[in-house]
């Protein structure tokens, strides 16, 4: 009985937008269960998927939060 936890920022997919929708979460669900039955022949019904929503302040990337991260990177490319 796989268990499958997915770790993702609480924030969508364009900087500002919204945590991940219900139908985003539904497909990484579907999607992660069917590698696992393609990949391990794990059956659907034996897979269980765990989502969980990071608050930006709790994610650190880099040695920074990711807040202090991306204005660091952005920075760096600006030049």
């Amino acid at each position: 009985m796989p268990i499958v936890t997915i770790q993702i920022t609480k924030e969508g997919t364009t900087p500002g937008a919204d945590a991940a929708t219900a139908e985003e979460k539904a497909e990484l669900i579907k999607g992660v269960s069917q590698v696992l039955l393609d990949v391990l022949k794990k059956p659907l019904s034996a897979t269980f998927v765990v989502i969980e929503e990071v608050e930006t302040q709790n994610w650190g990337w880099g040695g920074l939060p990711v807040q202090e991260y991306r204005k660091q990177r952005a920075a760096e490319q600006a030049k």
